[in-house]
């Protein structure tokens, strides 16, 4: 039974006769509160630690004046994204909307993203954390799983980027950066997922914004370029295709994989809108996924929408934040879907390095995680929420296949500003602070409303999928309210969802 009571509970006190007034209503009070009624008697203890609590209007911290109690959240109500089948209903007797409180924030909200309550914290759960690291476990890679994935990675991939470089002069000057979960220590469950950038330094190019979001651009070459072996990958319009870059690098993958002789390799086919070209690796028996991305690296200042973007000053650091935009811009071919017509000439901003940095050097402090100092919980929290999402695409689909891990990702960050400090995140406190970073995601679902973190003024949860958004709000706050028997369920996980 869950700190708000049970129906059993509730049933014995509607049941009873009103106490009449005067001095029985004390004593009716006082018998109420020594049976555990009142909203701080939790008698399930332990086993209630995961289910969403309701809001009690405990006192403030740092003397402020205490809250008045808040009606719990409502569920977005209507039909399921894509006519598919609706999340289940959360079970009776006890408020299926409430969550755990978000702890009093210490940094000011980032420009555009949704605030968290402010509300005192509640004490941690030892149980709950408990549970929460038997899943975790059970996400680690093992050892000698990544031994022999990177092994065959590290195989496959210089033999194609030297035999790129030597088939066509415009791909020789390419460098490799590992990008995504498997390099910044958050992949979950399998080695089974690599991302590859394959960098092209340019020395200047002309953006044109190709929408409002700010993200995507069209590209140009000012007079007399540098790179005049790129001028052949111009379109009509003088525009630099991204489009003719992949076809001529995807072809030279395509013979070069036939020649390697140390793994048997294949190129999928071409997936729409992806900016990938996805190599499969058989490593008996799973296979490997391997996604060559190619990537520009402009040496000029990032663009004017990124202006308001990274506030990670109370976080990192405002001398993390001026060497972060010191960086050069790094845009990947990649196809805006808003374009009536497509033609493969679009690029969006890339902060894959600059996300991969912030990962391994997550810390308010230097030390933070390191091996003689204390630990956070932080990429913890991350690791839940991805293999939650994980699970629950795996078993809606249709209904979520508008959502990615980059969604995930991005709250991920503005937890980490809103609460900037190591102490918010005692590796000891894995379950309020888990509960608090998701009860943010939450938010963001049911406002439609997830910043992105470089560029604020680019929503990832568009209006037009309020649908989708609604139906993970419904099914999340579902597994919240019965202590997410979706982490129970040890089934094989399949990455099937990925941002670029």
């Amino acid at each position: 039974m869950d700190g708000a009571g049970g129906r059993g509970e509730r049933g014995r006190r509607a049941a009873r006769p009103a106490a009449p007034r005067g001095r029985g209503a004390a004593r009716g009070a006082a018998r109420s509160s020594s049976r555990g009624g009142g909203a701080g008697g939790s008698p399930g203890g332990a086993a209630a630690t995961l289910r969403a609590p309701r809001r009690d209007g405990s006192p403030a911290r740092r003397g402020c004046p205490a809250r008045r109690p808040s009606a719990g959240r409502r569920l977005p109500a209507g039909p399921a994204a894509g006519g598919g089948e609706e999340a289940p209903p959360a079970p009776r007797g006890r408020a299926p909307t409430t969550r755990a409180p978000a702890a009093r924030r210490r940094a000011a909200v980032p420009d555009g993203a949704v605030a968290a309550p402010a509300a005192a914290r509640r004490p941690p759960s030892t149980a709950g954390a408990l549970r929460l690291r038997e899943v975790l476990s059970r996400l680690t890679l093992g050892r000698q799983d990544v031994s022999e994935a990177s092994g065959l990675v590290n195989r496959v991939v210089p033999h194609l980027i030297q035999a790129i470089r030597s088939r066509d002069d415009s791909f020789s000057s390419i460098e490799r950066l590992g990008a995504g979960s498997y390099y910044e220590h958050v992949k979950i469950s399998e080695p089974n997922e690599f991302d590859i950038m394959l960098v092209m330094p340019v020395e200047r190019l002309q953006l044109d914004e190709s929408d409002d979001t700010g993200a995507y651009y069209y590209l140009s070459f000012k007079r007399n370029p540098k790179e005049q072996y790129l001028l052949k990958f111009l379109d009509e319009e003088g525009r630099l295709s991204a489009l003719k870059m992949l076809q001529a690098l995807r072809k030279i993958i395509k013979q070069e994989v036939k020649n390697i002789k140390s793994a048997e390799v294949t190129v999928k086919r071409k997936k729409a809108g992806s900016p990938a070209i996805t190599l499969q690796i058989k490593n008996p028996p799973t296979e490997i996924s391997v996604d060559i991305i190619l990537t520009l690296k402009v040496q000029q200042s990032w663009p004017r929408s990124t202006q308001d973007g990274l506030k990670i000053e109370e976080w990192m650091g405002r001398k993390v934040r001026t060497e972060f935009r010191n960086n050069s811009i790094y845009l990947v071919a990649k196809e805006n879907k808003k374009e009536k017509v497509l033609r493969g000439n679009t690029w969006r901003l890339s902060f894959s390095h600059i996300e991969k940095a912030m990962m391994n050097n997550h810390g308010n402090t230097k030390t933070c995680c390191e091996s003689d100092r204390p630990k956070c919980c932080r990429k913890s929290c991350l690791k839940l929420l991805k293999y939650l999402l994980e699970q629950l695409k795996m078993k809606h689909t249709k209904e979520l296949e508008k959502f990615c891990s980059y969604h995930v990702k991005t709250a991920f960050f503005h937890s980490c500003v809103m609460w900037p400090k190591d102490t918010d995140w005692h590796l000891g406190d894995l379950d309020h602070c888990f509960q608090r970073y998701l009860g943010y995601f939450l938010d963001c679902l049911q406002e439609s409303r997830l910043p992105h973190f470089f560029i604020p003024q680019y929503n990832l949860l568009s209006l037009e999928d309020k649908a989708s958004s609604d139906f993970l709000s419904r099914a999340i706050s579902n597994q919240w309210n019965n202590r997410f028997p979706i982490f129970q369920e040890r089934c094989h996980l399949q990455n099937i969802f990925k941002v670029y």
